[in-house]
């Protein structure tokens, strides 16, 4: 009986330097990924965040015409409970009563946004101020131009 023996005395396996190239290919693709991916996580959380003040907005649209006015806060149309997708409550004012949670919103010329009533979310720093200009507004998620714009405050052209 014959047994083969190997051609070569070595056991062939992976170094360590092969070793350490796969693992820092895997960092860096990580490293990219992870990048992409949270743009992508921020952009569902900004849809998300459209799709509710539609919601609302068209709810609140709703009650103005059963009641002939607009509610004077979120709870009134079985929102009031309603958080963002950052956590935090959705903000609200009527103009007219000047009545909710919320602040009147500006555009860059300090123009009202809406003649009826602001419907926002503060956006992922949960800082605001009333102008859509500042840092601290831009990544909020607005309603303007009376329902006809929904989206980020940075997106907003008057």
């Amino acid at each position: 009986m014959n047994a083969r023996k190997p051609t070569s005395p070595r056991v062939r396996g992976f170094t360590m330097v092969e070793i350490l190239i796969v693992v820092a290919i895997v960092g860096i693709l990580a490293a990219v990924g992870s990048g992409y991916w949270e743009r992508y996580r921020q952009k569902a959380l900004v849809a998300k965040a459209v799709t509710d003040i539609g919601a609302m907005a068209a709810a609140i649209k709703l009650h103005a015409e059963d009641a002939r006015n607009l509610p004077d806060s979120l709870a009134e149309i079985g929102f009031g409970g309603k958080l963002d997708p950052w956590g935090r409550p959705y903000q609200y004012l009527n103009l007219a009563t000047r009545r909710g949670n919320g602040i009147a919103r500006k555009d860059k010329k300090l123009a009202p946004l809406n003649s009826d009533f602001d419907l926002y979310s503060m956006g992922k720093d949960g800082l605001t101020l009333a102008p859509l200009v500042p840092p601290a507004s831009r990544d909020d998620v607005v309603r303007a131009r009376d329902g006809r714009f929904i989206g980020l405050a940075a997106d907003f052209d008057p």
